[in-house]
């Protein structure tokens, strides 16, 4: 119960700092920053999703290469 009341309070008193530094300001300027890092990671992502699928490529086409090389031995 101490800790629920406690938690109600902190909760409070980050309302009223949240209120007294801006508001709706804040949130605003945090969402923009938000919105430029989701567009950059999304960038990221699509580079990384590329470049993953041309390594597993390449991989592929040197493991069957090589598994074509070998010679098979007769008995």
């Amino acid at each position: 119960m101490g800790k629920f009341l406690l938690g109600v309070v902190v909760g409070i008193l980050l309302f009223i700092l949240f209120l007294m530094f801006g508001g709706g300001k804040t949130v605003k300027k945090v969402g923009e920053n938000l919105t430029e890092t989701g567009k950059r990671m999304e960038i990221i992502e699509e580079t990384i999703k590329r470049d993953k699928e041309t390594v597993e490529n390449t991989i592929k086409k040197k493991f069957f290469k090589e598994e074509k090389e070998v010679p098979k031995k007769s008995q």
